[in-house]
């Protein structure tokens, strides 16, 4: 029998799902277990194939406009936040919608409406089109915001006269979303800044660890997916801290198993929107093939949890 070749792995601390995923997922189940089957979601709950497809099996059904939720079944909007018009729209049809909108999301829509009211023009630094920024510029008039997205568009920027704020994205680049908004304070001297940075505690502590482990590891493996925001960003991160080979993949399916050919060491992470099966599934496929010794790295313990809405606690109670 031929001896497996040796293979080091090492898992980045924190990984894998956040407070306001949990919370999302949950309010999709919960709703499920109270207002039965089937209970509609306005684009996917979070940005993971599997968590989709699993909600998708008890009953909930995705759809990309309130237009396709019938009167009388609950809809639940996603965690990464809807604009203003999609409740107005559910509160005129008399719907029972449930908001899973991260509270570090809405935490940004509050500050962002704040600004509007106080006659501020807000530069909002994001991704183009990520349901997050279509969110957040979704809850003040059109052309209230100005959308950047790097660090030549903050120097290029022309905004109209009067008070400027900022306000980001929370799945951002910490080290990227800081050049910017340097580029931002140094243009213009009074631009008013948000009271707490808006990337979310978790995009930060998962980048600070991929910055950890990078210098590591010959190969970073970072499981997420490809409209993953927060999931790219890891990508992104462990490359500029010294590993050049660092890949994006949605689950043990995607392994690159040809581009690992002599690696000793790898890195494994996992984006704030997938579930830590996948990352098992992941070490059990190495396993079957190598001889591994697996280290989890010193990190953080995150111990964040966010309510539910008021509507599945109160029908919880009374259930």
């Amino acid at each position: 029998m031929t001896e497996k070749p040796k293979l080091s792995i090492k898992l980045a601390k924190p990984r894998g799902f956040c407070a306001g995923v949990d919370r999302a997922v949950l309010i999709v189940e919960r709703a499920l277990e109270i207002y039965g089957a089937p209970v509609y979601v306005r684009h996917e709950i979070v940005h993971n194939k599997r968590v989709v497809n699993r909600l998708r099996d008890r009953g909930a059904i995705f759809v990309d406009e309130l237009d396709l939720v019938p009167d009388d079944r609950p809809v639940v909007f996603s965690a990464h936040g809807v604009p203003k018009s999609v409740p107005l729209a559910a509160q005129t049809r008399e719907l029972n919608w449930l908001d899973a909108t991260c509270p570090l999301v809405s935490k940004v829509h509050i500050e962002t409406e704040r600004h509007y009211a106080a006659g501020r023009h807000v530069l909002l630094i994001g991704h183009a089109g990520h349901p997050e920024v279509i969110g957040t510029m979704g809850q003040v008039p059109e052309g209230a915001i100005t959308l950047i997205e790097t660090e030549a568009d903050a120097m290029a920027i022309c905004p109209p006269e009067g008070e400027l704020a900022y306000a980001t994205q929370t799945t951002l680049s910490v080290a990227d979303t800081a050049d910017i908004v340097a580029c931002l304070k140094q243009r213009f001297r009074d631009i008013h800044t948000p009271h707490k940075d808006d990337i979310c505690y978790a995009t930060t502590n998962r980048q600070t660890a991929v910055q950890d482990l990078a210098g590591e590891v010959e190969h970073m493996l970072v499981i997420g997916a490809p409209n993953s925001s927060n999931s790219q960003r890891l990508v992104e991160v462990a490359r500029q801290a010294g590993c050049p080979h660092a890949t994006l993949i949605g689950g043990a399916e995607d392994i690159p198993w040809a581009g690992l050919d002599g690696v000793e060491k790898i890195g494994v992470t996992a984006g704030a929107s997938a579930p830590e099966e996948l990352t098992r599934e992941v070490i059990d496929a190495f396993d079957a093939r190598f001889a591994i010794t697996l280290v989890e790295m010193d990190g953080l313990e995150e111990n964040v949890h966010f309510k539910l809405p008021r509507a599945l606690r109160s029908a919880s109670e009374k259930a």
